[in-house]
């Protein structure tokens, strides 16, 4: 189920490259016909030739229909628990997904979990089809792989399997196993919470950065000077992060789904929304303290949520220009993977902007010339610092 997605798509590629007859299904049309003709439809380093390679054997084929589940010895489902308007966690429409597709669902079954979920809603979905007179194998196997590294990271990371039945987590082990070698055993929430954690670690890391990185840049000093000082040869530190927009579809989402899951209890998630979220904000003030922004066209490089990659998901690059149309003359924007109307290409933005904000270093802007504009480059990408 959603198998045409960023999650769904890789993994079916790898299961069928791996010897498994595969059926994608999908309600996006034009993504189907898309796949079908051996087209990403989004950036997946080395996925084009083994789709390709996957649709040639036979091996891999897509429906626009939820009856080619009945067929199938194991179901992926590839939908997620998302955030509503008020950061609460929404089980409405994984709910009426699986009420849909129970009734393509035959005993026996093994019914797969990939998406991260809120604690608890494995349980809730194996009792939702049991109500409904199925005998299905309920599992969790959260995905945890970084867009672009999917053909890398399902070999190498562990997998994680947990179910209800010692029969679904001894045929999760063997689904997963003909990927990667390395099996942790679950309890489901323990593994939905290893989801989350892992997730909101991260996010709070890069707060952490970020925080840092505002407190230097407050008292004019350039914050890279110090990241070098705290990290070169300094194991203790050697994975701290460096600061810069930290968006996407996950990190924000699942650290609002930890907090409402411990009752809204959980400082340490809500202040690092704040300070991620409020990344783009704060070079705004920064700009506005040194520049006449009502007067100036403002030029934003990069709208993806992350480097060399084509998902726009909740990136802060879109935030920044709300933002900037609020506050400057006017606003360009350009993205190398991204073709929206009123974009320009980078070029021309250069040309035309009076200052530059670098929002996702892409490598392609590596040797771009900026030619001496003011540059706002928060990664510090071009190695001359990162103050605003």
């Amino acid at each position: 189920m959603g198998g045409c997605g960023h999650v769904g798509l890789p993994l079916a590629i790898a299961f069928a490259v791996a010897g498994h007859d595969v059926c994608i299904y999908d309600i996006n049309e034009s993504a189907i016909e898309m796949v079908r003709r051996g087209v990403m439809p989004f950036r997946e380093e080395g996925a084009e030739e083994l789709l390709k390679s996957a649709l040639a054997s036979g091996r891999l084929v897509l429906s626009n229909s939820p009856a080619s589940m009945s067929e199938a010895d194991a179901v992926i489902m590839i939908i997620g628990t998302p955030v509503d308007e008020h950061l609460n966690p929404q089980f409405a429409g994984i709910k009426s997904a699986v009420e849909q597709i129970s009734e393509h669902l035959r005993d026996g079954q093994l019914l797969v979990l990939r998406s991260t979920v809120y604690p608890g809603t494995s349980e809730k979905i194996q009792n939702l089809i049991r109500a409904r007179g199925r005998n299905v194998h309920v599992s969790f196997c959260p995905e945890r792989i970084a867009e672009g590294k999917a053909f890398t990271e399902l070999r190498e990371l562990p997998q994680i399997v947990s179910g209800f039945s010692s029969e679904g987590i001894e045929r999760a082990t063997a689904l997963f196993g003909c990927l990667t070698d390395e099996i942790i055993h679950l309890q489901p929430m323990e593994a939905e919470l290893a989801k989350l954690f892992n997730n909101v670690h991260r996010y709070i890391k890069f707060s952490i950065a970020n925080q840092f990185y505002e407190i230097a840049n407050d008292y004019g000093l350039d914050f890279y000077r110090i990241h070098h000082a705290m990290t070169y040869k300094y194991p203790r530190s050697a994975d701290f992060p460096r600061p810069g927009f930290a968006a996407g579809p996950c990190l924000f989402k699942d650290t609002m789904q930890l907090a409402a899951f411990n009752n809204n209890n959980f400082f340490l998630g809500h202040a690092a929304m704040l300070v991620n979220e409020g990344l783009p904000n704060y070079i705004v003030q920064r700009l506005r303290a040194r520049f006449p922004l009502s007067t100036q066209v403002i030029g934003i490089l990069g709208m993806s949520f992350k480097a060399d990659n084509d998902d726009k998901r909740e990136s802060l690059s879109y935030k920044l220009r709300k933002i900037l149309l609020m506050e400057a003359a006017s606003v360009l924007c350009s993205d190398p993977y991204i073709k929206e109307p009123g974009f320009v290409d980078r070029e021309e933005l250069v040309e035309r902007s009076d200052i530059i904000v670098l929002a996702t270093p892409h490598s392609s802007y590596q040797k771009l010339d900026t030619k001496g504009k003011p540059l706002v480059d928060v990664w510090n990408f071009y190695k001359k610092g990162g103050l605003v």
